[in-house]
Formats: structure tokens, C-alpha cells, sequence
């Protein structure tokens, strides 16, 4: 059971990833919207690794707590830019009001893509899970 509930965490990232990546090929995407996906697939895998280690965690969106959870528990988690991983936090909840209305660049939207990216292939290595496994 608990193999089925981390592949459903890395489902619904693959989910926020395929979202991302498909409003970047379009003409004048969304960028703010790219960027909260990025957001929330990083926030799933690092939920996935969390659940992993037996660490039940509350309904937060701070990637640097979660951030910070993982490297309590492996230190290998310090080589992932955390100072770009915690930047994306603003992008689960203020930027989805008007209050703080700021609509990135098509270039740091495609920078946080990356940033997703990384953070997928860090976690699926550190839970030993083939991309072939996460099906949707």
C-alpha cells in the first residue's frame, strides 16, 4: 500500500509537469500558471521521498521546509539548488492573487521547468523508480 501511495504523489507531479510543459509550447503561455505547476511537482516528489521515509507531512506548499525535511533525513539533498527550489514557494499561493501580481518571463518559466526536472530525476533515483513505473 505504501508503494501505491508514493506512485500516486509521483503521478499527480508527472501530472503538474505535462501541464507545464504543454502551456510552454503554446504561443504567450501562461507563464505564472507554468511556474505554480513547477511549483507543485517539486512539492509532490519531495511529498513522494517524504512518505518514502515514513514522515507524514501537513498540507504545506514551503518547498524549503520540505526541502529542509529531506536533508534531516539524506544529505544528498544539500547538492539540489535550494535557493531556487525555495524560490518557487511564491508560486503555490501569492501569485494566484491579485495582491502580488507578477507574471514571470518566458525564460524563468522554462528555468523552473528545469529546476522540476532535476528535482524528478534526483527523487525517482533516491526511491529506485523507473519512470516507466509512474503510470497515468
Amino acid at each position: 500500500m505504501k508503494r501505491e501511495y508514493i506512485l500516486r504523489w509521483l503521478q499527480r507531479a508527472e501530472s503538474d509537469l505535462k501541464v507545464a510543459k504543454h502551456m510552454l509550447e503554446i504561443d504567450e503561455p501562461p507563464t505564472d500558471a507554468v511556474c505554480f505547476h513547477c511549483q507543485q511537482a517539486i512539492e509532490k516528489y519531495l511529498k513522494a521521498f517524504l512518505t518514502f521515509q515514513n514522515v507524514r507531512v501537513k498540507k504545506i506548499h514551503d518547498l524549503e521546509a520540505l526541502l529542509n525535511l529531506c536533508i534531516e533525513i539524506d544529505k544528498e539533498f544539500e547538492n539540489l539548488d535550494k535557493e531556487k527550489i525555495s524560490s518557487l514557494s511564491f508560486f503555490a499561493v501569492e501569485v494566484r492573487y491579485p495582491d502580488e501580481f507578477y507574471i514571470p518571463t518566458i525564460e524563468e518559466a522554462r528555468e523552473n521547468l528545469e529546476i522540476a526536472l532535476k528535482v524528478k530525476e534526483f527523487i525517482l533515483k533516491k526511491l529506485n523508480i523507473k519512470e516507466s513505473e509512474i503510470k497515468r
